[in-house]
């Protein structure tokens, strides 16, 4: 597998700041404020203390067994037992493990109808065995529960301490005060600049200002040009259902976003009767296009106000009426244009700060990226460019939290752009694509038949994942460095502001898992104590069914089952280990399924 060279020479500055040959474990430490670099993986040692559901039961008086030890065998420190109370113990577990099995089965058929097709899957983290085991090697479509995927691999090959670097370049000569040429923003794929907040519609662009003022510049001769040629290929998946590209949730990817890539539109009645309606931005200055057809009357209006755009690169239109004191009508859309979006809303900041722009604001295609991205800037005929400000991202842990908890497509794709550039050389969907697929298959050791990666969201139907990769993929993590940031980064249960489900259960504080929701599919992979002490990790995926939320409460009462599971006479025999080799399918890829 080739590593992409993350290449954005922008030239020299005379005392040597530049924008640098962009290599991975460069992001960081070329332009940082502080002397801390992107780690790729930390070599302090896993913490003993743990507070998450897989943390082993406490006994002060037994001895702690190796958290290496990965069913290597007897723990000899164990009391041992005599044949006869062993067989009737294993009788006895086998009977719980196969009342909880019928248990489960039972509330699938009864709740779900026959052409449902559900896959189930859960391991004890303490025995090594499965306690369910439902179509689990069936591959079906993820949902959301593809973030999970996402979240490992960007953990483990980016580091929990990458950052996204945003680049504010001058492109021209600076005299007196002003700027004879372009100011860029380059754009490697941040999803926080900006903030959906109408009391901090800039975000980041404060730091940029506080910039300009440093290098001492008051006005600037050119345009203000957003640059997203770090990324390429097509903002969207076609499998992406075309009803929901004008929603948040569909946001088209690109290495310069703001905002989300979504704009807030407001429109109010015209001044008088027949003008038009006006049409304001949240926030201002976004240069959305819009074709306004509408008008404002003082009669009922027929027909009513609507925004209207069927493809998600076209203007909105606005037609209809709007009577001359009605009230105000609000509609949030994605951007077709992401780095002109932030462009725009740069200039207009710039502007409203005292800085004069006589240009225009525009984006940069990446056809036309050769004088920013591939080559030098000093040169017969180009113009001088440097770095004047770099603004980081959040720490990935933090962006987790959003990927994981509000389950957020735009955070969750960018990641995988980033892991094609990073790994792959291509900073599209189908490098990122060949990148996981390759984590997952190499790392994990997940058959190459048992997953289909199209997105790094699950928004695509046509994703595809068995809940036994799921198991295998948590069951790894339980076993990396970067436990401890995959996990806190899912929901708990029977936390409002997390998953607000499974409340006043066993599940409730203790179950944390990923969800995911499209249409007719359903899904919720994680970690769970059962009432043994014992920690599970378990996938439940179901697709064709008529009402997802009915599903959920299934995925609900499993979740809670799990938690309440009861061995019988659990606590001697019970014994922390850190990977699962026994209880995962061991096939290769052509074992098919």
């Amino acid at each position: 597998m080739r590593r992409g060279s993350l290449l954005v020479a922008v030239a020299v500055l005379a005392i040597g700041l530049v924008v640098p040959d962009l290599r991975p474990a460069e992001w960081q430490r070329a332009n940082a404020s502080s002397s801390q670099g992107l780690a790729v993986l930390s070599d302090r040692p896993v913490e003993a203390h743990r507070t998450h559901p897989t943390d082993p039961p406490v006994e002060a008086d037994r001895p702690t067994a190796d958290p290496l030890l990965a069913g290597d065998g007897p723990d000899t420190s164990l009391p041992t037992l005599s044949s006869g109370e062993e067989s009737i113990r294993d009788r006895a577990a086998t009977a719980a493990v196969a009342a909880l099995h019928e248990s489960v089965s039972a509330m699938i058929r009864s709740g779900s109808p026959a052409s449902s097709a559900w896959g189930v899957h859960a391991v004890s983290l303490a025995t090594g065995e499965s306690l369910l085991e439902m179509n689990a090697e069936l591959p079906l479509a993820p949902a959301s529960n593809q973030k999970l995927f996402t979240s490992a691999a960007a953990l483990e090959r980016l580091g929990p301490d990458f950052r996204f670097p945003t680049f504010l370049v001058v492109r021209g000569t600076v005299d007196q005060g002003v700027l004879h040429g372009d100011l860029v923003l380059f754009g490697t794929g941040d999803p926080t600049l900006g903030a959906r907040d109408p009391n901090r519609p800039t975000g980041a662009f404060r730091s940029f200002l506080d910039a300009l003022e440093r290098e001492g510049i008051h006005e600037i001769r050119g345009d203000v040009v957003g640059d997203g040629s770090f990324f390429g290929g097509d903002p969207r998946r076609p499998s992406w259902n075309p009803n929901d590209l004008n929603d948040w949730f569909a946001a088209p990817v690109s290495a310069l976003s703001f905002n989300e890539n979504v704009v807030t539109m407001r429109l109010l009645p015209g001044l008088s009767a027949g003008a038009a309606p006006r049409v304001l931005t949240i926030p201002e200055g976004a240069g959305i296009p819009v074709s306004n057809l509408a008008r404002t009357v003082s009669t009922r209006p027929s027909p009513t106000l609507l925004m209207v755009r069927d493809d998600p690169d076209d203007p909105v239109e606005i037609r209809g009426q709007i009577h001359v004191n009605g009230g105000d009508v609000w509609r949030s859309l994605t951007v077709s244009d992401p780095p002109a979006y932030a462009a725009s809303l740069l200039r207009e900041t710039l502007v409203r700060n005292g800085v004069a722009v006589t240009g225009e604001a525009r984006s940069l295609a990446r056809e036309d990226s050769d004088a920013i991205v591939n080559r030098p800037l000093i040169g017969v005929g180009l113009p001088v460019a440097r770095t004047i400000a770099v603004h980081h991202s959040p720490p990935l842990p933090e962006l987790l939290e959003v990927v994981n908890r509000r389950s957020h497509n735009l955070f969750a794709e960018l990641l995988l752009f980033t892991l094609g550039r990073t790994l792959d050389g291509d900073g599209t969907f189908e490098g990122g694509a060949r990148a996981l697929t390759a984590y997952l298959t190499d790392e994990v050791k997940i058959p190459a038949t048992d997953i289909e990666i199209i997105d790094g969201s699950g928004l695509s139907r046509l994703n595809r994942a068995t809940p036994s990769s799921f198991v295998r993929a948590l069951a790894h993590i339980e076993n990396s460095r970067v436990r401890e940031p995959f996990f806190a980064s899912l929901p708990e249960a029977g936390n409002a502001r997390q998953l607000n489900r499974m409340h006043r259960s066993a599940a409730a504080g203790n179950l944390r898992a990923k969800t995911g929701t499209i249409h007719r599919t359903t899904a919720l992979s994680g970690v769970v104590r059962s009432a043994s002490g014992e920690p599970v990790l378990f996938s439940i995926i179901a697709n064709d069914v008529p009402s997802p939320w009915a599903a959920k409460r299934i995925e609900d009462r499993i979740g809670i089952a799990l938690a309440d599971f009861l061995r019988p006479d659990p606590t001697p025999e019970l014994r922390p280990i850190r990977s699962i080799p026994g209880a995962l399918p061991s096939r290769s890829a052509d074992d098919g399924q």
